[in-house]
C-alpha cells in the first residue's frame, strides 16, 4: 500500500512538473503601442519595429525599451519580469519539481507592462511621457514607473549578463 501511495505521489508529482512551462511556455507576446502611432521601438535585445506592433519576449527576462518618433521626445521604459500565480499552484499541488523548472525558465514569470502603451510628449513642450492601460486611461507617468521598478530591473539585465554591473545599465529616464 505504501509504495502504491509512493508511486502515485511520485507520478503526479513528475506529472504536474512544469506546469507554467507547459500552460505557458517560456515567452510572452508583448504589444507596444504609442500615441501617437507610428513611433519606432527598440528593445535591449536590438529588435526593432513600428508601433502598432508586438514580439516575443523571453518571460524570465527583465529587459527596456526606447520609442522614439520625429517631433517627440525619446521614452524608454523598462519591462519587468514579475512571478506569476503558476508558481503558487506548482507549490500548492505538491509540484516541487514543477516549481524548479518553472521558476529556472522564466515560466512562471509575466512580463510587465503589457501592452506597453506610452503617450509621448512633443519635444520641448516639458510635458511627462504617460503609461497607458489597453483602453488608453493613464496609469502613471513614465518616469514614475521606471522609479518603481529600476532597481529590480537593473538587477536582472546585469543578471542576464548583458551588462556588468548595475552602473553599466543605461538609465531609463
Amino acid at each position: 500500500m505504501k509504495k502504491t501511495l509512493a508511486a502515485a505521489l511520485l507520478t503526479a508529482s513528475v506529472g504536474l512538473s512544469g506546469c507554467a512551462t507547459v500552460l505557458n511556455g517560456t515567452s510572452q507576446p508583448i504589444e507596444f503601442e504609442s500615441d501617437p502611432s507610428g513611433a519606432v521601438i527598440e528593445t535591449l535585445a536590438g529588435q526593432t519595429c513600428t508601433t502598432p506592433c508586438a514580439f516575443e519576449m523571453r518571460r524570465g527576462d527583465d529587459s527596456m525599451v526606447t520609442f522614439t518618433a520625429a517631433g517627440y521626445e525619446p521614452v524608454t521604459i523598462y519591462l519587468q519580469s514579475r512571478t506569476g500565480g503558476s508558481m503558487a499552484g506548482n507549490l500548492l499541488a505538491g509540484g516541487l519539481i514543477g516549481g524548479v523548472v518553472d521558476a529556472s525558465n522564466g515560466a512562471a514569470n509575466h512580463l510587465h507592462p503589457d501592452p506597453v502603451y506610452i503617450r509621448m510628449a512633443a519635444a520641448g513642450s516639458g510635458e511627462a511621457a504617460l503609461l497607458l492601460d489597453k483602453d488608453g486611461e493613464v496609469i502613471s507617468t513614465v518616469s514614475e514607473y521606471n522609479a518603481e521598478v529600476a532597481e529590480d530591473v537593473r538587477e536582472g539585465i546585469v543578471e542576464q549578463g548583458l551588462y556588468a554591473t548595475v552602473d553599466d545599465v543605461p538609465p531609463a529616464d
